[in-house]
């Protein structure tokens, strides 16, 4: 894995719009944010593009895509919000090219099509972290700023992350690489040049919103049907906000436990990253982590995600 530059006071950190639009006051706040880590935002009218649900042709997008990443001056790059459309510039992003001048990307949600092309396809270490909207644009209540300027800055590992409202599945101790994202965008991938197809023995970060149980029973069946389960060493869930049935039972997290019974390694639930309450703390995809599902259940970032 080539690992991006650690980002340093000042560095450039392009805004772009892979997926959906943005909405105006949302990202006036995230932008603020982001100059108050002592960053500074660099962006163009491309950004405020719209086409129906998606931030402006496919075209636009690729374009101010790939100007800040073959841009020398840009450190990093940090999305603006999911919704839909990232997979719509994959087929644009050669490996060779992106190979080339690699550095920090920032997202989650429908931007777990660029994380997996990028860390997956591409071999680079990316971020599943805040963006603008409804995370950088809500302070220290939407993002958690710690993990967010150390994984991006620091050259050691994050370390211990251990959050209180973290349970064990299953017990047991694992390590790999950590691959993942939003459940319905890596499912979504299979079947096509893009796929989602992490090595043996990865660790799997698996996390979204609004998807009722039977939702998740029908993904995370699909997942294992494509031998993606069978390839884990262990399972981190998220949150999954609003994914209780209506009514309460069964529960989002009832339901992921009944149907990870049998996998053989450690599982733990409610790891805050992405779709969250509170604060959403900032995972390195594509460095070695361990899962500890004991009695008190963490994540342990092993490895430096820059350099």
């Amino acid at each position: 894995m080539l690992k991006p530059q650690a980002l340093r006071p000042g560095d450039r950190v392009a805004v772009v719009a892979p997926a959906s639009h943005c909405l105006r006051d949302e990202f006036e706040r995230g932008i603020a944010e982001l100059r108050q880590l002592g960053f500074t935002p660099v962006f163009d009218d491309r950004v405020f593009a719209r086409q129906g649900y998606v931030a402006g042709e496919t075209s636009l997008r690729v374009g101010a895509f790939l100007d800040a990443w073959k841009d020398p001056t840009i450190a990093a790059i940090i999305a603006v919000r999911g919704g839909y459309g990232s997979v719509h510039i994959l087929p644009s992003l050669s490996r060779d090219v992106v190979r080339r001048t690699p550095k920090a990307f920032i997202g989650y949600s429908d931007l777990t099509s660029l994380l997996t092309h990028l860390s997956l396809g591409c071999g680079i270490v990316c971020f599943h972290g805040p963006m603008l909207a409804g995370k950088l644009g809500r302070g220290e209540g939407g993002y958690d700023p710690d993990t967010f300027i150390r994984a991006l800055t620091d050259s050691k590992p994050l370390g211990e992350l251990a959050p209180p409202n973290l349970e064990a599945l299953n017990t047991g101790e694992a390590a790999g690489p950590l691959f993942g994202g939003t459940l319905a965008q890596i499912v979504a991938s299979l079947g096509t040049p893009f796929a989602f197809s992490p090595p043996s023995g990865h660790v799997l970060l698996l996390e979204d919103v609004h998807e009722r149980p039977y939702r998740l029973d029908r993904m995370l069946t699909q997942l294992r049907l494509a031998g993606v389960l069978d390839r884990a060493s262990a399972i981190v869930f998220g949150e999954f906000r609003g994914c209780d049935e209506p009514g309460g039972e069964p529960t989002a997290r009832a339901a992921l436990a009944d149907l990870i019974r049998d996998f053989a390694g450690p599982v733990v639930f409610g790891f805050p990253s992405g779709h969250t309450a509170g604060p959403s703390i900032t995972l390195p995809i594509g460095v070695r982590v361990r899962v500890i599902a004991d009695a008190r259940p963490r994540l342990v970032v092993e490895e430096a995600a820059v350099e």
